[in-house]
């Protein structure tokens, strides 16, 4: 094995994709492959979702939506972010998400802020004849549904005599809990590759996670009591006990404050002791096991919600910060 595996179970994503469009009862999936889908691969990403049916692909910049354009050059793809350079993207044939400036010759969707406080007007012009669509931003739909209900309203009233553009509002939460929010598309995230919206078991919503992460026991070794191992003398053995130390490390996107989370050691939990450095962490063995014992560091019975919460953060920013490149791990699409 290299320093470690990143396996992409594109199985797994083409049932989240049927998942979440047998929710929807008519309405559009929109699968969003911004930031390299997460983490997951965008171009696999976005190939499978539409040949599963997802009617477009939404990304955050125009330079993720070129390098998908000369992948997929009849998809339908949408930037979220703001971008200048019209030329490019009518060249590319792309669609802008916009607020005030709506740029001529190219189909936009015209942003409204219900709630979000970010991008988006605060009150709807009637739309030019190149605004294909009306969209919000729901800002609370995985921890507070009355406030994200207050927006979907909000929304309704503010585009009811627009009803023939096509509006989206509903995020991966808002698609799986929120009916009422789905109108004519809905733009899933984090629940096409099988993550908890709601930081809970994906299995709860019907989901199948996409990646999983492994790596190896490269060197175990006997502590004393009263040795320490890694920087800061972090944990310190109070009995004799075996180390087993990962080769992988922040510079992987394993973060420094996933100490205390667990992984698997072959078929047993363990606990990550000690400072996570930049290309190594170590795991409190059960007790002495072989070098080359295989290691999940995300898969199954080692969920990445549960390593977000040790982190006190989302599984969307662990997942985009895995550094899956060549020169660091192996990258397997099954």
């Amino acid at each position: 094995m290299a320093r470690s595996e990143f396996t992409i179970d594109l199985g797994a994503l083409r049932a989240n994709v049927r998942r979440l469009r047998d929710v929807l009862d008519g309405s559009e999936l929109w699968a969003v492959v911004k930031a390299d889908s997460y983490g997951h691969g965008a171009l696999d990403c976005a190939r499978v979702a539409l040949e599963e049916g997802a009617a477009a692909v939404c990304v955050a910049a125009l330079a993720e939506a070129l390098e998908l354009r000369r992948a997929l050059p009849e998809a339908r793809i949408l930037v979220f972010g703001p971008t200048h350079d019209y030329a490019a993207a009518r060249a590319a044939r792309v669609e802008l998400c916009v607020g005030d400036e709506i740029p001529e010759g190219l189909p936009v969707h015209v942003k409204l802020d219900t709630g979000m406080g970010r991008w988006g007007v605060s009150e709807l012009r009637a739309p030019q004849r190149n605004v294909v669509g009306l969209m919000t931003h729901l800002a609370t739909a995985d921890n507070d549904p009355v406030f994200a209900r207050t927006q979907v309203e909000r929304f309704r009233a503010a585009t009811a005599e627009y009803a023939h553009l096509t509006r989206h509002v509903a995020n991966s939460a808002a698609t799986l809990r929120l009916p009422e929010a789905h109108f004519d598309a809905v733009r899933c995230g984090i629940a096409l590759y099988g993550l908890s919206p709601f930081g809970t078991d994906p299995a709860d919503d019907g989901l199948t996670p996409v990646l999983s992460w492994r790596s190896e026991l490269a060197l175990v070794k006997l502590l004393r009591a009263g040795e320490s191992t890694g920087y800061g003398r972090r944990f310190v053995a109070e009995c004799e006990t075996w180390i087993g130390h990962v080769p992988v490390g922040y510079a992987d996107g394993f973060r420094r404050d996933l100490t205390g989370t667990r992984v698997l050691a072959g078929d047993e939990h363990c606990s990550v002791v000690g400072a996570v450095s930049m290309d190594a962490f170590a795991v409190e063995l059960p007790r002495q096991l072989p070098r080359g014992t295989e290691v999940t560091i995300v898969g199954p019975g080692v969920p990445l919600e549960e390593h977000a919460r040790v982190a006190g953060t989302l599984t969307y920013e662990l997942a985009c910060r895995f550094e899956s490149g060549p020169s660091r791990a192996t990258r397997v699409v099954a």
